[in-house]
């Protein structure tokens, strides 16, 4: 009788999970970037690492900080993989940095921040995020 009361909630269900990351990034025509991160998921803190390659016109370097949602993990090694974006934008200074990222395992992050330094992007870009 409890069995129909109590939901349960299988290991395997999708589950969201906050995400913050400091990137670093420079180029002209190709860019590159790396940093690292954090993954927030039920409720324990996963670090990782970010690499990737930006093709198109590209010009400047920047450092961002972003922070947002990972959604579609079914397991925290979901997580990891290569992520691609398809996106533009621009900075002098400092602005908005914003990226909408899927890899072959249907996890979706969304992040936004701030970023300084100077920069003008609009490419195709392919990131890997690595667990620690």
């Amino acid at each position: 009788m409890l069995a129909f009361i109590i939901p349960a909630t299988p290991s395997h269900a999708q589950a969201s999970g906050h995400v913050e990351v400091k990137i670093a990034k420079a180029g002209l025509l190709i860019g590159g970037g790396a940093g690292s991160g954090v993954l927030t998921y039920r409720g324990r803190v996963y670090p990782f690492r970010v690499s990737g390659l930006s093709f198109g016109i590209t010009a400047g370097a920047t450092v961002g900080r972003l922070a947002g949602r990972a959604s579609g993990i079914r397991e925290v090694r979901d997580f990891a993989g290569t992520y691609t974006s398809v996106g533009g934008g621009a900075a002098l200074v400092g602005g908005i940095n914003g990226a909408h990222l899927r890899n072959e395992k249907g996890v979706t992050i969304v992040l936004q921040g701030p970023k300084a330094g100077m920069e003008f992007a609009a490419n195709l870009s392919a990131i890997t995020i690595t667990m620690r």
